[in-house]
């Protein structure tokens, strides 16, 4: 059969995203099946819900340390940052030091894309900790990650009271007991290691500030740690890899969230190309990086094949100084052969993804991933961000031995990566990613089966829903007035050509935030599409109208060119009858009360339809005002749905 949707109702149509491989159970029209999923989905959601609720309750009664205000150390220590903030870093920097001048713990995630600035953000507040007489803890998934903020935080906190340690397996066993014994006696400011730091012989008695790189990257026993020891001490999370939207949103409110978008001044995005394995192009690739003084990276996906590979690169640049990397060397020779690579000792590192967490090579801009099919979405778009993080124009091959025979599974993860070549696409890239390979494992449990029944938005929805019951808090509102128009308000074939283009923008328009999205999206229209039709005009300001109706809870608008009717239910919300007299009152001449629940407006004589429209959303903006003052103006309202 076949279900019409009106196009500003396109909200409701979600697509599914589920677990790789897949594939939901269709049921039939009026089948009860798809309750029954629901139900079940409802019930396990429930279990993660009070876990969550449970856990952030506790901290909200732990006491935690309340720092003063930032010093003139501390403003020193700001000032010896080498770049200019960007905007979203200061906010970011901002909420760090707000968090840590209250007395509940701070728990806040910063997400921000590869190279945007997040390790200044944790220097700050480790910085800001130190000087407090607490000590940092700091914990990255790899140790040649570990071994890299080692280096940055002590070449920064030098000129200042601060000592920073490192513990992990490139440090020797008779040293690690010195800091270890330091760290005991609180001589240690700032710790930085591998999960070797959850061990039980390592004992931070003034621990204040523990900052987890990378967090999903830890494994569950680490995790389990980690929770007994963060309840009333402050947790800084960074990822480069961000949550879904929605799921920022089921944790709104429990987990605080900074988002830098915003990508440094210079930056210029991975020129990117997918190339079939050839010799000459490879060797030229080559020569053009070396001769104008970079470095390469050249990954290779197997410990096995490494040995090869790299001669197979010393064929192709005999003159060039080679090195070679991977996970299961010995610590002391992976130790010169990275600190080689950094000091420029050495031209091209051939290696394993290990380079993929957040080390830091500005001299390094031309990657070259062999075996690219082999990767996931995820670890090509991390490793493409290992270059580019300078002035400097970077390059990636994603090299494949032939693009006719690739997987499909493959092409579609390499045609994702090719189009999102542009600063900050990390957002889009792990929603992808999250698409093609599934949900895995959110909150720390593997939840794969219900995300697999309901699919993924659904999922977020119906946790961000029991959160909020859990919490006491009063249920969304559902509220979706049903609109009759007698004009036309729509996206019109000839002026949006494309089936599928006109899909998104009615799915864009129809999900907008707020006024401020509607204009901005209106914008682009006229920029691809040209000036703004009648229809589209019309369209646009329905949208709008729609969003005052639902804060006032109206069951039905009927629109005409001259006027609109708008309805409540009998048994619904309704408005008091006070609030809709004293209202109706001033506008006598133009507003009229029809029982049982109904008020007719006119529009101005000779108003166009968006402007009839928009003097009654106008009119309308005063009733929510009187009817709920907190809402205050709804043209510049901002949904929580909003980025």
């Amino acid at each position: 059969d076949r279900l019409y949707l009106p196009v500003d109702r396109i909200n409701l149509v979600q697509r599914y995203k589920g677990p790789e491989g897949a594939s939901p159970a269709l049921d039939r029209l009026g089948g009860g099946r798809w309750n029954k999923a629901t139900e079940k989905a409802r019930k396990a959601i429930e279990k993660i819900a009070r876990d969550l609720v449970e856990m952030y309750a506790r901290r909200k009664v732990s006491k935690g340390y309340s720092y003063g205000p930032p010093d003139e150390l501390y403003r020193e220590f700001e000032s010896t940052f080498g770049f200019d903030e960007t905007p979203d870093q200061e906010k970011a920097v901002r909420d760090v030091l707000l968090d840590m001048s209250l007395d509940e713990p701070m728990d806040r995630l910063v997400c921000g894309d590869v190279g945007f600035g997040k390790t200044e953000v944790a220097l700050r507040a480790a910085f800001r900790a130190a000087c407090e007489g607490k000590q940092v803890a700091l914990l990255c998934p790899t140790t040649v990650l570990a071994e890299q903020h080692y280096q940055t935080f002590r070449q920064r906190m030098e000129p200042f009271p601060v000592k920073v340690a490192m513990l992990s397996r490139f440090v020797p066993k008779a040293r690690q007991k010195t800091i270890l014994e330091a760290a005991r006696r609180g001589e240690v400011d700032v710790l930085i290691g591998t999960h070797r730091l959850l061990s039980k012989d390592v004992e931070l008695p003034n621990l204040g500030l523990m900052i987890l790189d990378e967090e999903q990257r830890f494994g569950v026993k680490h995790k389990e740690r980690m929770k007994k020891m963060r309840q009333d001490i402050d947790v800084l999370a960074l990822t480069a890899t961000p949550i879904p939207r929605t799921l920022q949103l089921s944790l709104s409110g429990i987990r605080k969230l900074s988002v830098i978008e915003t990508p440094p001044l210079d930056r210029k995005p991975v020129e990117t190309a997918l190339v079939e394995r050839d010799e000459a192009m490879l060797r030229t690739v080559l020569k053009r990086e070396l001769e104008r003084g970079g470095q390469v990276f050249w990954v290779h996906n197997r410990v096995q094949g490494l040995a090869r590979v790299t001669e197979f690169v010393a064929k192709l640049a005999p003159d060039a100084r080679i090195g070679m990397a991977h996970g299961q060397m010995n610590e002391r020779e992976l130790e010169d052969t990275i600190h080689g690579f950094w000091h420029r000792e050495l031209d091209i590192l051939v290696c394993t993804a290990i380079i993929e967490s957040g080390l830091d090579f500005p001299n390094a801009n031309t990657l070259i991933v062999d075996q690219a099919q082999m990767f996931g979405l995820g670890q090509l778009y991390q490793l493409r961000g290992r270059v580019g993080r300078s002035e400097r124009q970077a390059y990636a091959y994603f090299v494949v031995p032939s693009l006719d025979q690739l997987p499909q599974i493959s092409k579609r993860r390499l045609r994702i990566i090719l189009d999102m070549d542009y600063l900050g696409a990390g957002f889009k890239v792990a929603m992808e990613d999250l698409r093609l390979r599934g949900a895995g494992n959110i909150l720390g449990e593997v939840q794969s089966g219900q995300i697999a029944r309901v699919g993924l938005d659904l999922f977020l929805e119906m946790l961000e829903e029991e959160v909020r019951r859990i919490r006491g808090e009063a249920p969304r509102s559902h509220a979706d007035p049903e609109l009759s128009l007698l004009f036309a308000a729509h996206l019109p074939a000839g002026y949006i050509p494309d089936a599928r283009e006109r899909l998104h923008y009615y799915r864009a328009l129809s999900t907008a935030s707020g006024e401020v999205d509607r204009v901005e999206l209106a914008a682009e229209l006229r920029d691809r599409f040209g000036p703004l039709p009648e229809p589209v005009a019309n369209f646009m300001a329905v949208l709008a109208l729609k969003e005052t109706l639902k804060v006032l809870s109206a069951a039905r608008a009927e629109l005409f060119p001259g006027r609109a009717s708008i309805s409540w239910d009998a048994e619904g919300q309704g408005i008091p009858a006070e609030h809709l007299l004293e209202w109706i009152e001033p506008r006598e001449r133009m507003v009229r009360l029809k029982p049982p629940g109904t008020v007719e407006i006119r529009f101005p004589k000779g108003a166009t339809v968006p402007d009839g429209i928009e003097f009654v959303r106008a009119e309308l903006d005063a009733l929510v005002r009187m009817v709920a003052p907190g809402s205050g103006d709804t043209n510049n309202a901002t949904d929580m749905e909003g980025e």
